[in-house]
């Protein structure tokens, strides 16, 4: 049995398969993840009920075990900022900084090469999709140059 926050195998597979540089799509309950993101990225569907799993849940899991160098969100139409942006900064801190784009910028940045891992939510809360970049793990204060 695995100890600690993210204990999901097909999760923790692809991000053993994933690098640096790798993104992580996790959409709300209405995201279009069968047209919208790579055709070629491991697809979780933890989409239960409405709801159940959230957004916030998966990226709590995730934030757990690899390291984020940015994220992007899909921004609003009209501007205004969706509420959920301030879970997302609560989880992820100062840095890295939300990035957002327009809808149809962030389907195209969700179909690229660098997409390794889709974690479809049933996520009721509208705009509350977010694109993960994959940092570096740092080496151990001994190996440090």
């Amino acid at each position: 049995m695995i100890d600690g926050k993210l204990i999901h195998p097909q999760i923790l597979n692809a991000l053993g398969r994933a690098g640096h540089g790798a993104t992580i799509l996790i959409p709300d309950g209405n995201y279009p993840v069968a047209t919208h993101a790579n055709p070629r990225a491991e697809r979780v569907y933890l989409n239960l009920a409405p709801g159940i799993v959230s957004v916030t849940d998966v990226l709590e899991a995730l934030l757990s075990v690899t390291p984020i160098e940015a994220a992007r969100v899909m921004a609003r139409d009209d501007g205004a900022e969706p509420g959920i942006y301030a879970d997302f900064r609560r989880l992820l801190g100062d840095e890295p900084a939300l990035e957002p784009l327009e809808r149809f910028a962030f389907y195209d940045a969700a179909k690229g090469d660098s997409c390794c891992l889709v974690v479809a939510t049933g996520e009721q809360r509208i705009y509350a999709n977010i694109l993960l970049t994959i940092g570096v793990v740092p080496p151990p204060a001994a190996l440090a140059v």
